[in-house]
């Protein structure tokens, strides 16, 4: 085989190196199976200790608060929350009871006891709402039986914020509410500001944000 040969397969081999992976970039789509609002799992450990030595600690004695929940993507909507909203539910007595998320009822896990506004709640698994009004939230925890799936038959336990009823409230809280200065796509739970014994719960969607404290009893 010739130089000259030598030299043009090395250039071929060359650009094949460079275009063979973007053809296949440019001819493979990832698969992304996800329903339209995904579900989402908000956690923080607290009351706990660090125990051990630089590079070997441990945080123990923890108790964990966890907050699952549908997580809608606002997709260029611009009536999200209230009477009329994508996610509000106007129940019987007139007040949009947001069910805080998508789909399924949200709920809140507490393995600790926990003070919002003064009132207390035992640990234990509840349901999370919003009492909607205009620039006046008030985060609610409800007791309810939910469904496991959706059964438009049953007119008594929860799915999302369907057959709400009120009489099963155990706390009702005002929530703080300011503007975000940029809009978040996706509907996002967090916990935030937490030290030692509190902290708060926010929920930012667009440029909507509340957030409502607690304190670890």
């Amino acid at each position: 085989m010739t130089v000259l040969k030598l030299r043009f397969l090395a250039r071929v081999a060359t650009a094949l190196a460079v275009v063979l992976p973007c053809l296949v970039v440019a001819q493979s789509r990832p698969v992304v199976d996800l329903p339209s609002s995904p579900r989402g799992l908000s956690a923080v450990q607290v009351g706990g200790t660090w125990t051990g030595s630089e590079g070997d600690r441990e945080y123990v004695d923890g108790a964990w608060i966890t907050i699952d929940y549908g997580r809608p993507i606002l997709r260029g909507r611009a009536n999200i929350f209230g009477a009329g909203g994508d996610y509000g539910e106007v129940v019987s007595d007139g007040v949009p009871v947001w069910r805080a998320g998508a789909n399924q009822t949200t709920r809140l896990t507490t393995q600790a006891s926990l003070s919002f506004d003064g009132k207390t709640i035992a640990p234990g698994v509840y349901n999370v709402f919003v009492d909607l009004q205009e620039d006046r939230w008030t985060f609610v925890l409800s007791t309810q039986p939910v469904q496991a799936t959706y059964d438009p038959d049953d007119t008594v336990n929860l799915y999302g914020s369907y057959n709400y009823d009120r009489e099963f409230d155990v706390l009702r809280a005002p929530m703080r509410m300011s503007t975000s200065p940029v809009s978040i796509e996706q509907f996002t739970i967090g916990f935030v500001d937490v030290a030692g014994d509190r902290g708060s719960i926010a929920m930012s969607w667009d440029r909507t944000v509340a957030t409502v404290d607690f304190v670890v009893r």
